[in-house]
């Protein structure tokens, strides 16, 4: 078993407005992300299946076409390999889990 601090962990901005502390499991791939509102990623795709779990804040998420509202205690699930881009329409935080393992993020 192992115990991380995420608090303790070095926050990282991988894009404008998105800073994030991210770690691995065996398996996994983790980011606890705070964005501010205005802040993108864009149309992407990976070969793992992504999992976001809204805390606070509200944003889009487009997947297959369809642009859906995500607040506080909403769970999107995104295929591998399917295209995905999310804007932040306020500031908030969310944690996403990558599976298998997001080797190089």
């Amino acid at each position: 078993m192992t115990i991380l601090d995420t608090n303790a962990m070095e926050v990282r901005e991988r894009l404008p407005g998105w800073r994030g502390r991210i770690f691995h499991s065996a398996k996994m791939t983790f980011a606890h992300w705070e964005f501010s509102a205005g802040a993108t990623i864009h149309r992407h795709q990976h070969e793992q299946e992504e999992v976001w779990h809204i805390l606070e804040g509200e944003f889009e998420i487009t997947f297959a076409g369809e642009t859906n509202l995500a607040g506080p205690g909403i769970v999107a699930t995104i295929p591998p390999h399917a295209a995905h881009q999310v804007k932040a329409l306020t500031g908030g935080k969310a944690i996403v889990a990558d599976f298998p393992l997001r080797e190089g993020f």
